[in-house]
C-alpha cells in the first residue's frame, strides 16, 4: 500500500511581495508590423532605440522661475 502524498494548502491571501528581490521597470511598447519585420529581438530594437537617443540633443528641463 503506498503512502499519500502530504498535500499543502497555502493561504496567499496574506502574503506580502519579496522586499528583497530586484525589481526593474518594464514597459510594453507595441510596434507596427513592418517596424517588428526589421528586427528579431526586442534587444535588437531597444539597441536601436539607444542610437537614437544618443543623437538627439539633450531635453532641457524648464526652470520653475519661468512657470
Amino acid at each position: 500500500m503506498r503512502k499519500r502524498k502530504q498535500e499543502y494548502n497555502l493561504d496567499y491571501s496574506k502574503s506580502k511581495p519579496n522586499r528583497f528581490a530586484k525589481t526593474e521597470k518594464q514597459v510594453i511598447v507595441q510596434i507596427d508590423d513592418d517596424v517588428a519585420k526589421v528586427f528579431s529581438s526586442s534587444e535588437e530594437v531597444n539597441n536601436a532605440l539607444r542610437a537614437l537617443i544618443r543623437i538627439y540633443p539633450p531635453k532641457r528641463k524648464k526652470s520653475k522661475i519661468n512657470s
